[in-house]
């Protein structure tokens, strides 16, 4: 009765099943979205603000919706921004040769296993870091004051809800149309770039013409945004200009192509070891609020009845959370026996493979949970360090694999080095399922917390949006592989290897996996990472610790900007600059006024995710397109425009388009601020 009279929210119905099918829809075409993004440049979309948007648009013609309902929607949907990230990974199996194409049912259950126990792995902290926290959760609280414009709870609900769809499908349309000038009708170019030489020394000043990664500048912000031009000037100022100085330029490569080796085959492996050891110095930080989660978290299991009386209180029982996880890892263990059957090993070696993979991915999926969820926490789910942790956990597993394999005298056979580089992949597939999850799971927890929602309805859709998510991945990384291609597999000979999807992570992951089993991994590079990387985090420590600033320095955005495409960097670095200064402007005009900042804010943060979903949406229209057209004999650019002579008006094009596109952004923002 008590609880009735305190919860205004009783007779709201929250886990409806329209809700769930139309939360199933929006993962179907987000995990489309992402998974293409992720591929082409190794970055994917928080869902979350999309997905809120767009239920409270279609149910709001429904009968009964409400907000709680919403939340839902958003809460499953979201899983499609992150659990997408498997491919981090798990195109390495094709680069390495081992597949050649991705099983379905292997794909399927590795993710969905995965990404459930990113779920209940996070369970436990949500008292401790949602709770009684003050970590900023900014996609999550974003997500939430959306929610509570669409139902009506604040005052300018109506008029903000409305434009926030305008600004999604603004944005949508804006970023698909120069995406199909782009990547379809290749009128204009992604990027472009000018190439100089200062003695021997090779310099690059490069510049990218994404849309998509503007916006997801915008939301990664200017802290973020610096750090990642600190690493484009440590990789392309400093060691690609370095090592070209003193390294003989070979004579069947030009200026860019030798620029480009070195930093390929030399440079990455830096950035490798910079976003590793930030990686690991986020997690010891993260020991004590960890162990502070799980004593707060078993004291409330063990207060039974009392501790989750009020509804927005409850979790799944601790007894649901033991059956999922023993079930998870069942499903995980038979699909490692799958792939070790595939290989014809069996006996005590198989099961010996099968139980150690188990127990590594859930291990350390374990660990990576809780430093995934405080980082989502801390900086938003967007900007966290998934392919850092990937790149540990491969390390791990691959050497405990090369003890086992090395004991067993496995190596002597090739086939078996090649088939233990593929478990090790494989099993670190699962381990970023996990990881990613988990980032996702308290962001929406603390959205779920702010809107008064009941926490095991939350998990409940989660897991769903998993089930969900992973039936599409395996399709949609086929479609992906047989129109494009991937950097170093290619499923058909003649295609173009220009449009290739990079799938930067996987490239390194497989590299460094590869280095491992073959005892040639370039470790003298890794290290030199792992110092720049040191030296930078006691930089980051004297920053927070400065009382005249409040600035910091995240490690793992200088890593990132070190070993992905400098043309991918450029327009997030722009897009983060842009933002602050929008910001400064519209507080500058508006004397500070909250209400007017909000709005600016938050109509910025639509539009950028709006960018977002519409280049990934184009990107994965095309590759159906091509698809169909490579079936079926035709070319694997069919919409494209063959025009002579037009590479350098189509650069002029490109950057038209970008600078077009970053005046209409702007000019959204400021008026919303006015």
């Amino acid at each position: 009765m008590t609880q009735h009279q305190h919860d205004p929210y009783v007779g709201y119905r929250e886990l409806t099943l329209r809700g769930m099918i139309l939360g199933a829809l929006i993962t179907v075409v987000f995990t489309a979205s992402n998974v293409y993004l992720g591929l082409k440049v190794g970055l994917t979309f928080a869902s979350s603000i999309p997905a809120a948007v767009i239920s409270m648009a279609l149910l709001k013609f429904a009968k009964g919706s409400n907000i709680l309902e919403n939340n839902m929607v958003q809460t499953q949907a979201s899983a499609a921004g992150t659990l997408s990230t498997i491919i981090f990974v798990l195109p390495g199996l094709l680069m390495a040769g081992y597949w050649n194409g991705f099983p379905f049912w292997q794909t399927t259950l590795l993710c969905m296993a995965g990404g459930i126990l990113g779920v209940i792995f996070t369970i436990p902290l949500r008292y401790a870091m949602v709770v009684k926290s003050d970590l900023p959760y900014p996609e999550g609280v974003a997500a939430a004051e959306i929610l509570k414009v669409g139902s009506g709870e604040h005052e300018d609900g109506k008029q903000t809800g409305g434009s926030g769809i305008a600004e999604i499908a603004t944005g949508g349309l804006l970023a698909g149309i120069v995406s199909f000038c782009t990547n379809g009708l290749r009128i204009a170019a992604d990027s472009a770039s000018y190439w100089f030489k200062s003695g021997a020394a090779v310099f690059q000043l490069p510049m990218g013409f994404s849309l998509a990664l503007l916006g997801a500048g915008y939301l990664v912000g200017l802290t973020g945004g610096l750090a990642i031009l600190l690493g484009i000037f440590i990789a392309w100022g400093g060691a690609v200009p370095y090592f070209s100085a003193h390294l003989p330029q070979p004579e069947n490569l030009d200026m860019v192509g030798f620029a480009m080796q070195l930093w390929k085959e030399k440079v990455r492996f830096i950035g490798a070891g910079t976003i590793g050891i930030a990686a690991i110095w986020t997690l010891i930080t993260l020991m004590k609020p960890m162990a502070e989660g799980m004593r707060l978290s078993f004291k409330a299991f063990k207060g039974g009845s009392e501790a989750s009386a009020e509804r927005v209180e409850q979790d799944l029982s601790p007894k649901a959370m033991i059956l999922w996880t023993l079930g998870m890892m069942l499903i995980l263990a038979l699909t490692f026996w799958q792939f070790v059957a595939d290989a014809h090993i069996s006996g005590g070696l198989a099961w010996l493979l099968v139980i150690v993979c188990t127990l590594l991915a859930s291990l350390i999926g374990f660990l990576v949970a809780a430093a995934c969820g405080y980082m989502a926490g801390l900086v938003g789910s967007s900007s966290s360090p998934i392919s850092g942790i990937g790149i540990i956990s491969i390390i791990a597993i691959s050497l405990v694999l090369l003890l086992i394999g090395d004991s067993g005298g496995m190596f002597a056979d090739e086939a078996n080095r090649k088939f233990m580089l593929a478990l090790a992949l494989f099993c670190g597939s699962s381990v970023i399922s996990v990881a990613s999850i988990s980032n996702d799971n308290l962001q929406d927890l603390k959205t779920g917390y702010l809107v008064k929602a009941t926490p095991w309805r939350q998990q409940i859709a989660l897991i769903i949006g998993c089930v969900v998510g992973a039936l599409v991945i395996s399709p949609v990384l086929e479609l992906l592989y047989q129109a494009y291609g991937f950097t170093g597999a290619m499923p058909r000979e003649g295609m173009d290897a220009a449009q290739a999807l990079a799938a930067p992570q996987a490239t390194l992951m497989t590299t460094i996996a590869t280095g491992i089993f073959s005892h040639n991994l370039q470790w003298n590079y890794i290290f030199t990472g792992i110092a720049i990387g040191v030296a930078l985090i006691i930089v980051d420590i004297v920053l927070k610790k400065s009382t005249a600033s409040r600035m910091s320095l995240p490690v793992l955005a200088v890593g990132m900007g070190i070993y992905l495409p400098p043309s991918v960097n450029m327009p997030i670095v722009i897009g983060a600059i842009l933002a602050a200064f929008l910001k400064h402007t519209v507080a500058k005009r508006s004397d500070n006024s909250e209400g007017r900042l909000k709005n600016a804010d938050r109509i910025g943060t639509l539009f950028a995710a709006g960018l977002i979903v519409g280049e990934s949406l184009i990107g994965v229209i095309l590759a159906f397109i091509i698809a169909f057209s490579v079936t079926n004999g035709g070319s694997d650019a069919p919409l494209a425009l063959a025009l002579d002579n037009w590479d350098t008006a189509a650069k002029w094009l490109g950057l038209a388009f970008f600078i077009a596109g970053m005046m209409i952004f702007a000019k959204r923002v400021l008026k919303a601020g006015k």
